[in-house]
């Protein structure tokens, strides 16, 4: 199977045009549409941030690899 995976905006007139596509003519192909999150962007960054600060606790600091594993 060959997969494609773009990030595209939909217009205002609700339309979405995929340019250059990597298939022949007449090739069937499935199209799986996904909205993606408004807030993910912010929950990953607030994610890398709570990790920072969590590796950063003076308990964090005396676990070793071998405690993680």
């Amino acid at each position: 199977m060959r997969a494609l995976k773009k990030y595209f905006t939909v217009s205002k007139e609700k339309e979405l045009i995929i340019p250059n596509l990597p298939f022949e003519p007449g090739e069937k192909i499935e199209v799986v549409l996904i909205a993606e999150e408004e807030n993910r962007i912010k929950k990953i960054q607030e994610m890398k941030q709570l990790f920072k600060v969590t590796q950063a606790l003076p308990q964090a600091q005396s676990i070793s690899e071998d405690d993680i594993t």
